[in-house]
């Protein structure tokens, strides 16, 4: 898979998203990173330590969230990709579900479309990420946790999104699914597709797991956000061994690290 001008091993290696929140009201990270220099120094940080794509976002999707204008998106999210295109040899994706975001974006230097809604929010995302012949990563979301059949609904959302994206004329290798952990789910709901993340492969395309300080670590472990770096880690282990291509994290050293030491012993035979 070509994000950008780098070509990712997505047979053998489970590669990584760092996140970069350029705002004020995140759920883990808000504020630490709106001013230019911080937000240049964490994306330096995190090449350092081995992420492989810097995912910039500028409007926090935390539940409860305050929306923002197109325009004071743009305004975050533009300057920084720009810069980082600048410095870093490094894909980057912006994490938006609005069309004229994503444009600017894209415009900035992104790379790939992270869109939360799947290109169902926005009519124009799909065709959009296509003219600028982009990646793009698109997450299952609904409204509310409502489903008749959980895993057929799922699965029909799924196929929708990617329905939208090739209609759009998105090329098929530069798609990238993520089962939505924390958003549209309930607590065993979203259990459930980071354990059987496999099945979200069986469309057929990549899978991004984005499980990283997320409410079901905390719901698990009854930990604040601050805390919750080992319950990711174990969310990780589990996504390589049921087949992710990525994972999109804040602490980018330690799965790194986890990530490696998954795929030696995954690689063992004994001979």
């Amino acid at each position: 898979m070509m994000i950008g001008n780098r070509q990712m091993d997505l047979k053998n290696h489970c590669h990584v998203m760092g996140i970069l929140n350029v705002t004020p009201d995140s759920f883990s990270d808000g504020g630490k990173y709106t001013q230019m220099d911080a937000a240049l120094f964490h994306a330096e940080q995190m090449v350092r330590e081995g992420a492989d794509v810097i995912d910039v976002g500028g409007e926090s999707t935390r539940p409860g969230y305050q929306k923002i204008s197109d325009q004071e998106e743009i305004g975050r999210v533009a300057p920084v990709i720009e810069k980082i295109k600048e410095r870093l040899d490094i894909p980057v994706s912006v994490d938006t579900y609005k069309s004229q975001v994503a444009e600017a974006a894209l415009k900035a230097g992104a790379d790939l479309v992270n869109d939360i809604w799947g290109f169902r929010a926005d009519p124009q995302m799909a065709r959009v990420t296509a003219r600028y012949k982009a990646a793009c990563c698109l997450m299952h979301n609904r409204q509310e946790a409502v489903y008749g059949d959980f895993w057929t609904d799922f699965m029909e959302d799924m196929k929708t999104c990617v329905r939208l994206a090739r209609e759009a004329g998105v090329e098929e290798d530069k798609i990238l699914l993520d089962p939505g952990v924390g958003f549209g789910k309930t607590y065993e709901q979203n259990l459930a597709v980071i354990n059987h993340l496999d099945r979200l492969k069986e469309l057929g395309f990549l899978v991004l797991l984005g499980t990283s300080r997320k409410s079901v670590i905390g719901l698990t472990l009854d930990l604040p956000s601050d805390q919750r770096l080992e319950g990711t880690l174990a969310t990780t282990a589990l996504g390589i061994v049921r087949g992710a291509a990525f994972v999109r994290v804040h602490d980018v050293k330690e799965n790194c690290r986890l990530i490696r030491m998954m795929e030696a012993m995954l690689a063992a035979d004994g001979k």
